[in-house]
């Protein structure tokens, strides 16, 4: 599924559901035939019966990439990008209240909007608080839009060179 799923990278949404259509549906059936087959002969309370349970139960979420050439293989992009929030986990049990966890999802999702932006985390961050501030008693709001992390107007600072996007 993989090597086909690579195979349709530069094609557009429409053609890369029409290949997935053709070639890949036809493995995902074949699987979900298979795995019905053999759900009554693994013991349902085991690993594997319940991973099979697992994935009959959410067989149409599973499905879905097939129908939509946006919609990707796997959540694997989605892991990578939450993997430094999970490893650092352990360190958060001072974070003791709603208000504190709260910050934390706030400046989680902020340094990693803009990595998926490309742009530089620490430099982003100071890059807000510098102008944030200046900002304190305005009623307009528009002056956030420039600071968006797919905003063409951050500083040069901000974004990352060619050499760190390798």
């Amino acid at each position: 599924m993989y090597k086909l799923e690579n195979s349709y990278a530069d094609l557009s949404a429409d053609e890369r559901m029409n290949k997935r259509q053709l070639g890949i549906k036809p493995i995902v059936d074949a699987f979900f035939v298979w795995l019905n087959s053999i759900r009554d002969s693994v013991p349902a309370q085991s690993k594997t019966g319940k991973a099979i349970t697992y994935c009959l139960n959410q067989e149409s979420y599973l499905r879905e990439f097939l129908n939509d050439g946006n919609i990707p293989i796997d959540n694997n992009a989605a892991e990578r990008a939450i993997r430094s929030f999970c490893v650092g986990k352990k360190n958060w049990y001072v974070i003791d209240t709603i208000h504190g966890a709260e910050a934390s999802a706030i400046a989680y999702s902020i340094a990693e909007t803009a990595k998926a932006n490309d742009l530089r985390p620490y430099e982003y961050f100071e890059h807000l608080f510098e102008v944030i501030p200046q900002h304190q008693e305005d009623t307009d709001l528009s002056f956030l839009d420039d600071l968006l992390p797919w905003s063409p107007n951050l500083p040069m600072k901000c974004r990352k060179s060619n050499n760190e996007n390798k």
